[in-house]
């Protein structure tokens, strides 16, 4: 094969390792579990940023000149944005290696299966090894650059102060001086909140509109997180915000409540939610999700008959959830289902069949405990979301001609 067909062949490998969703998925969950401190942050901060270096780092490598400072920019970026958000730099780096690590072996195996030669696969290593180099020292000076930025301002003080009350850590409470100068007050009682703005930018422009309410925000965990006065409403955000707000308590109560509001955050977005949203709301979903283990037995037990795989069985347990959501009324089911009547009530009766759940309460005599519809609701929901992921797993190694 001529050598211009070979480096061809290699760039169009790497260009669509660049558009494969999977393989972004791959290098994110090398992040995330390489670096506990870069796991804490929302899912969706780190493939904003892998992204882009993802992008960024394969073009750089499908063009034969050498990578400019113009390339960088993206790296300086994660480095002060993660900086702000209190990522230490030796997590940051532990990610960003990991994701490196696994960016290679990816290439390696799609060249190889693409037929590109040993020879020029191992050129283009040499050069992704000298250009994650240069990308890892610029996430370095990105880094140093806005944390010399912060200590100088009273915003970083704020922001050190609240992740103190928050985060868990020195259980002594602050001094009475450092909680003045943030203007809280060491007998208040303030609201935890926690939204899920990430980029920091967005996050100064929600911390404005929330100051107005008193207390203090910062990035928590890489979130905008804050301890309000008074509880925020609807117009206290942009419309695509989401927020949680947990109710007021004392300044020691308040590392409890952010680890429950941060919790639910995610819930929350799972179903769609926008603005705000009190923690109360969502402390049944909250609770359950904190039993993974629990949840795991309880469909082993009740659903063990049931196959992911199979479209009706995976049918059956999609009316059945939407039968309990809807307070177990029939009509009321298939209304939403837009299906027959009987439709819905012989899926039931098919499931009832199949499964332990104790779906049977449509004859005259049968009596349903409110423990029981809990009970069949976790079971049928962590179901459909174990299917859902295990549809979803994609093989990000293979070759992407492979589907």
């Amino acid at each position: 094969m001529p050598a211009a067909n070979r480096s061809a062949l290699l760039r169009e490998v790497l260009r669509a390792m660049a558009r494969d969703d999977r393989v972004l998925d791959e290098l994110v969950l090398a992040a995330r579990s390489h670096s506990p401190e870069v796991a804490r942050l929302p899912e969706a901060e780190n493939r904003r940023h892998v992204q882009v270096l993802l992008a960024t780092g394969l073009a750089c490598l499908a063009r034969p000149e050498h990578p400019d400072d113009q390339d960088f920019a993206t790296a300086e970026a994660l480095g002060a944005d993660r900086a702000a958000q209190g990522v230490p730099i030796t997590g940051l780096l532990r990610g960003v290696q990991a994701g490196r690590t696994r960016a290679v072996r990816i290439a390696i195996d799609r060249s190889r299966a693409a037929g590109v030669p040993d020879d020029v696969i191992l050129e283009a290593v040499l050069d992704l090894d000298r250009y994650t180099g240069a990308l890892e020292r610029h996430v370095v000076n990105g880094y140093h650059t806005a944390e010399l930025q912060l200590s100088r301002t009273t915003r970083d003080v704020r922001t050190r102060l609240l992740r103190g009350l928050l985060l868990p850590g020195d259980p002594d409470p602050p001094p009475a001086d450092d909680l003045h100068q943030a203007g809280l007050r060491p007998d208040g009682r303030y609201h935890c909140v926690v939204s899920d703005v990430t980029d920091p930018s967005r996050a100064r422009a929600l911390e404005q509109r929330l100051l107005g309410l008193g207390g203090v925000y910062g990035l928590v965990e890489g979130r905008l997180t804050g301890l309000a006065g008074r509880l925020p409403s609807a117009d206290d955000l942009a419309p695509d915000v989401l927020l949680i707000a947990a109710p007021s308590a004392t300044l020691a109560g308040l590392r409890d409540l952010h680890a429950l509001c941060a919790a639910a955050l995610p819930l929350a977005a799972g179903q769609g939610l926008r603005g705000v949203h009190h923690l109360t709301e969502l402390a049944g979903e909250t609770a359950l999700a904190a039993q993974p283990l629990l949840a795991d037995l309880l469909v082993d037990s009740a659903l063990g008959r049931l196959d992911p795989a199979d479209d009706f069985h995976r049918e059956l347990a999609c009316t059945a959830l939407a039968y309990l959501d809807h307070g177990r009324r029939l009509g009321h089911t298939a209304a939403a289902l837009h299906l027959h009547p009987n439709t819905v009530r012989y899926r039931l009766d098919r499931l009832a069949e199949i499964t332990a759940l104790p779906l049977d309460d449509l004859a005259a005599d049968a009596r349903s405990t409110v423990l029981d519809t809990l009970r069949s609701w976790w079971a049928l929901h962590t179901w459909l979301d174990r299917g859902a992921v295990g549809r979803d797993a994609g093989t990000a190694g293979e070759p992407a001609d492979r589907g």
